[in-house]
């Protein structure tokens, strides 16, 4: 994506609610959020090279982070978001440590590994995290004189830090260390030979990520109302990995733009039909097959022809 595109879609974005129905402003917000969670993982995979899918860990313990406080009356914006996003980057940090140190599908097997444990203790220990039940009733945000119940208001404050997200994410990709992270990518024995700490690196970027993901987990809790062992599963890390790869990984806008698109299929399939997963599949399979950088790199390579 263009540098010009990114302030394009932001003031789209940022008009579109005002025009449009709650639903589909509902959805928006649901796209944002899942967005920032697709390009946190995308900082790994896209830019790092570590596929990992236990990256829901970091997202469902940020989300069970807010409900804990939100049951126990803490609901102020400035308490609760810094708490989630230091929870999931801590989350983060404790497995980067023993997962980093293995490779391929080691790593990976590690990661999930990791958040299958994470699953199971929401799972079982219903005393504090509600068990199968899930802890229901989290209230929105509040600021001083700001009511973010409606959605409207709900939505700008995502608008406001999907944005802000992106922009750190952005920065973090094109600095010294962002090359960094792409040369461990191409080649990280040739990396080491040339004097990088490869290790600490890859920590680095995988307690971002961690903390990004945080940042959508606080906002999906805010946004549902609701946090379940579920959102833990590795079914929620394969989702948005399907997104990030969906968009085209190593852009941050392809797995922003495949957030959207899984999310939406997701919705007009399931709509129509009980077997939507299978729908979702057969999408993914041709783009796959059909744009193998991703719907991005689709988009890209047909502007390039047409200019």
């Amino acid at each position: 994506m263009t540098r010009a595109a990114w302030p394009a879609a932001a003031v789209v974005l940022a008009l579109v609610p005002l025009g449009l129905s709650r639903y589909v402003t509902t959805t928006l917000t649901e796209i944002l959020i899942y967005a920032i969670f697709a390009m946190s993982l995308d900082l790994l995979v896209g830019y790092t090279g570590l596929v990992s899918l236990g990256h829901a860990a970091f997202f469902g313990i940020a989300a069970y982070t807010v409900g804990l406080l939100s049951a126990h009356g803490a609901t102020a914006l400035a308490l609760t978001l810094p708490a989630g996003v230091a929870a999931g980057a801590a989350a983060a940090l404790l497995v980067g440590v023993f997962a980093l140190r293995a490779a391929g599908v080691y790593f990976l097997m590690l990661t999930l590994a990791f958040a299958q444990m994470a699953f199971a203790v929401a799972h079982q220990w219903a005393g504090v995290t509600g068990g199968t039940n899930g802890l229901a009733g989290i209230a929105r945000p509040a600021v001083p004189g700001l009511d973010l119940g409606p959605p409207v208001p709900f939505y700008y404050l995502v608008f406001i830090l999907f944005v802000a997200a992106a922009w750190l994410l952005r920065r973090i990709a094109a600095s010294p260390f962002g090359a960094a992270l792409v040369g461990i990518r191409e080649n990280e024995a040739r990396m080491r030979a040339m004097g990088f700490d490869t290790f600490r690196l890859k920590l680095g970027a995988f307690v971002i990520a961690g903390a990004a993901a945080g940042l959508s987990g606080v906002l999906f809790a805010y946004y549902n109302g609701f946090v379940s062992p579920d959102v833990l599963y590795w079914t929620s890390s394969g989702q948005v990995l399907i997104m990030v790869l969906l968009g085209g990984a190593g852009t941050l806008a392809g797995p922003a733009l495949g957030a959207g698109v899984v999310l939406v299929l997701q919705n007009l399939a399931s709509s129509y039909t009980a077997r939507w997963t299978l729908i979702l599949g057969a999408a993914f399979i041709l783009v796959v097959l059909a744009a193998p950088r991703g719907l991005v790199g689709l988009l890209t390579g047909r502007w390039a022809r047409s200019s």
